[in-house]
């Protein structure tokens, strides 16, 4: 079993290498000078193999933890769109997602840390059951006993934890929650926390309160061992700084869970 986290030290986790070809969404380079654990696109919802290895090789100069983004299949949805895969070619896409990565990571001299799903194949596995038995068989297939990192109480933790994978809890500091601890769809109004002084007050009372506001108005246990601030936001290395500065100010240690 999983320990539970220590409500004084967090892991804070970005999306990176999201771009395709010319096209650029994340600021890689910024990012990795804040954040502890990059969660790499894998090229289905974002990436390519020459930002792959560009992110893995600044990540392993600068310590970073590089994690498997693994999604849907879904490069003009930005992997945000809802799918639906049979349960035996998600396994396999999600192992070769995975597999992809550790080529590029090892060239960097590091390896592939963890697994977190993206957008709607995150989504889809807090309450799918079939759909995350099959990211965890394709986590077996390509890495037994790497990680799995999202929303604590999630179908797919349950998964993973039954197949023996550890499990890390993972909060949002700019998504807004249902009083269930649940993130509210990106398709409903104020989904996405996007002022400033808000995402930093929420980061620290998760991390040190272990709570969360939900959007109507609850307060919300929210116990997580890694901090995730959206690496596509306007501003995001800007806002992960200040995220992390608040957090040392508030006492709370800020380090890679992997």
């Amino acid at each position: 079993m999983t320990p539970p986290p220590d409500p004084t030290v967090i892991d804070l986790n970005a999306d990176l290498g999201e771009g395709f070809g010319r096209w650029t969404l994340t600021d890689d380079e910024a990012l990795l000078s804040v954040v502890t654990s990059a969660n790499v696109a894998c090229g289905f919802h974002a990436g390519d193999p020459s930002t792959m290895r560009r992110v893995c090789a600044l990540a392993a100069e600068r310590g970073v933890r590089i994690g498997a983004q693994v999604s849907y299949r879904d490069l003009a949805g930005f992997g945000r769109r809802a799918m639906d895969v049979p349960p035996d070619e998600l396994a396999n896409e999600v192992a070769y997602q995975i597999g992809a990565l550790q080529v590029f990571a090892q060239a960097a001299g590091a390896r592939v840390a963890y697994v977190k799903p993206h957008g709607a194949l995150y989504n889809r596995t807090v309450h799918d059951e079939e759909q995350a038995q099959a990211v965890v068989r394709g986590v077996h297939l390509a890495a037994p006993g790497l990680p799995v990192l999202g929303l604590p109480g999630s179908r797919l933790h349950e998964a993973a934890g039954r197949a023996e994978l550890p499990v890390v809890a993972e909060a949002f500091a700019d998504r807004a929650y249902t009083p269930h601890g649940t993130l509210v769809p990106r398709r409903e109004p104020g989904a996405v926390v996007h002022e400033a002084d808000a995402v930093v007050r929420r980061s620290v009372a998760i991390a040190r309160d272990g709570e969360v506001t939900a959007r109507t108005g609850e307060r919300v246990r929210l116990r997580a061992r890694s901090l995730c601030v959206h690496g596509d936001t306007p501003g995001a290395a800007d806002l992960a700084r200040r995220v992390r500065t608040a957090l040392r100010a508030a006492g709370v240690r800020v380090e890679a869970f992997a």
